[in-house]
């Protein structure tokens, strides 16, 4: 082994649970301050979905319009926050690693003495802020100008329901940034984030897509997600909700793996 790889080698330091829960605490907040200040990503996460929220759920539909017997204003905030979370997640972790892979912080990070997972712990928690974000700016608009009326049950289980279901994104996020480059990572979840959100009926309710797409749906993460959504405000397929969570528990073991892959590619390549 070179001492240049020697000296890159992660360093064993035993210390304290307060001193390494103050490291993830700082690492979450770093994250968090970076990309709030990156216009970029800040921004575009949280006001493409809002914008698309007021424009079609307030704006171009009356109060009076529903889908079934859910409330349009209502139904939207269950996929637009589908869509919010999603782009929040893979934004976040993707964009943010396949950059950092290209800048080489990640072998500073692995040279110094933090905790190896903190890195993807505080881009995961990061995302996690950013999606409850999202979803907040959409309740608060639905209720003061869309007429939406949810209980504080309702509301609290949706909440928690789309901040969860951030996850399985944020592990795709893994995935696609370990594999990525720095410069093709916006491009490569664009053109997996844009399709998968039409195709699952974020954009446009399932009902109104033609049945091609209504079955190919069924096998997408987003779908399953939005379905868990609507089904706290009446407006799902009712489905099993098992079902919903085993496909989004799937589908995050599955990218989780592939992100691991990518992960010893690269350590292999450096230090090998």
């Amino acid at each position: 082994m070179t001492t240049a790889s020697t000296m890159l080698m992660p360093t064993a330091v035993a210390r304290p649970l307060s001193q390494t829960l103050t490291i993830y605490w700082k690492e979450v907040k770093c994250e968090f301050l970076t990309r709030l200040r990156l216009r970029a990503y800040s921004l575009a996460t949280i006001g493409f979905p809002v914008m698309f929220y007021v424009l079609f759920g307030l704006v171009l539909n009356s109060k009076d319009a529903a889908i079934g017997s859910t409330h349009f204003a209502t139904y939207l905030i269950a996929t637009y926050g589908t869509f919010g979370v999603m782009g929040a997640s893979l934004f976040g972790t993707a964009g943010g690693l396949a950059a950092e892979r290209g800048l080489g912080w990640l072998q500073v990070k692995r040279a110094s003495p933090m905790p190896p997972f903190a890195y993807f712990a505080a881009k995961v928690a990061m995302s996690v802020i950013f999606s409850a974000i999202v979803v907040l700016l959409l309740f608060t608009l639905g209720v003061t100008l869309g007429g939406v009326h949810l209980s504080p049950a309702e509301t609290i289980k949706l909440l928690g329901t789309l901040v969860l279901g951030s996850l399985p994104f944020c592990a795709l996020g893994l995935a696609i940034g370990y594999f990525a480059g720095p410069n093709s990572a916006v491009a490569i979840i664009n053109l997996i984030y844009l399709p998968l959100s039409f195709c699952s009926g974020l954009w446009v309710p399932l009902t109104f897509l033609p049945n091609l797409l209504q079955k190919f749906a069924h096998v997408l993460p987003p779908y399953h997600l939005s379905q868990l959504a609507l089904g706290i405000v009446g407006g799902g397929q009712h489905e099993s909700n098992w079902i919903h969570w085993e496909v989004l528990i799937g589908f995050t073991l599955i990218c989780l793996g592939v992100a691991r892959i990518g992960f010893q590619r690269d350590e292999g390549k450096m230090y090998g």
